[in-house]
């Protein structure tokens, strides 16, 4: 959507870097003033890339800081990147998440028996093209799969880049196995595999692993929808037990959380500061061989 823009403080790779989304020059939130649909009538939606293929920097839209930039994920003080599972080098898709959508930590799923993850819906953009971070794609969606991460339902939403040269040729999940054979199984391997070499235990799915169809998919997407719009207009608090979520937003009617331009909520976000990425660390690239992979 060319009416949003980035405004980069810092350098990739440190605790200070930042990548909020504006439009029109003045900062939006990435979580709540990025529409869902791009076009409702034709199930177009709006992707924000948070983490570009071949990448390792753990990247997120941010729930706690006003107006939810981009931000590296941290653990135990740490910049958080994901292992080398070989022969996956990074990830395999452009990775990111679909604004206006919330796992409501406090729901249970009918089916897969486990409450949502407290984020917003994650996507797995299988397109030829390599996206950057903050970038807002349209994209179609093809099916999902539902991940069980530490006891939590967390969806992973399949879609293609309208503008794909395979867009047309791709309408459900089975036609990701025609033209793109063997990518669903890898995006499965890795999904369950990439948490192991930090010491955690491979990742479970449900529905046995199967990625379900763009029906399931489209239905996930308006279950989550719905549960930001109660979030986001104040039928739910903004903070609870399970969660405690940014919600200032410039655009959303209805919400009482909406702030004027001229807020100083606003005013408080930097300047653009953009600095040279800083070097990671050589460990980032090494290869980890996970047994029992690779032979699906």
């Amino acid at each position: 959507m060319s009416e949003f823009t980035t405004r980069v403080i810092g350098a990739a790779n440190t605790l200070e870097h930042r990548v909020y989304i504006e439009r029109n020059g003045a900062p939006v939130s990435a979580f709540h003033d990025v529409p869902l649909y791009a076009d409702k009538a034709n199930n177009i939606f709006n992707m924000i890339v948070e983490i570009p293929r071949w990448s390792n920097a753990k990247l997120e839209i941010s729930k706690d800081e006003a107006f939810n930039p981009i931000k590296q994920d941290v653990k135990k003080g740490k910049l958080r990147f994901v292992r080398n599972c070989f022969p996956h080098h990074g990830y395999i898709w452009n990775y990111g998440a679909l604004p206006q959508t919330w796992e409501d930590p406090t729901q249970s799923h009918n089916e897969t028996k486990a409450r949502g993850d407290n984020d917003p819906l994650d996507v797995c953009e299988i397109g030829e093209q390599v996206g950057y971070t903050g970038q807002i794609k349209q994209v179609k969606v093809l099916g999902v799969m539902a991940l069980l991460d530490e006891g939590e339902t967390d969806w992973k939403v399949i879609v293609i880049d309208i503008n794909d040269p395979l867009a047309n040729k791709l309408n459900d999940i089975e036609d990701v196995e025609r033209h793109l054979p063997g990518l669903i199984r890898a995006t499965n391997e890795w999904f369950r595999i990439y948490k192991i070499p930090d010491g955690k235990p491979e990742n479970q799915f449900a529905f046995s692993g199967e990625a379900k169809n763009k029906k399931y998919a489209l239905e996930v997407l308006k279950e989550t929808h719905e549960a930001w719009e109660r979030l986001i207009k104040g039928a739910i608090p903004s903070k609870a037990e399970a969660y405690d979520i940014q919600v200032s937003n410039v655009s959303v009617e209805e919400s009482p959380y909406k702030v004027a331009a001229d807020d100083d909520i606003v005013k408080a976000v930097p300047s653009a500061a953009h600095k040279p990425d800083a070097p990671i660390d050589p460990s980032v690239d090494k290869w980890f061989f996970i047994s029992g992979t690779s032979n699906l």
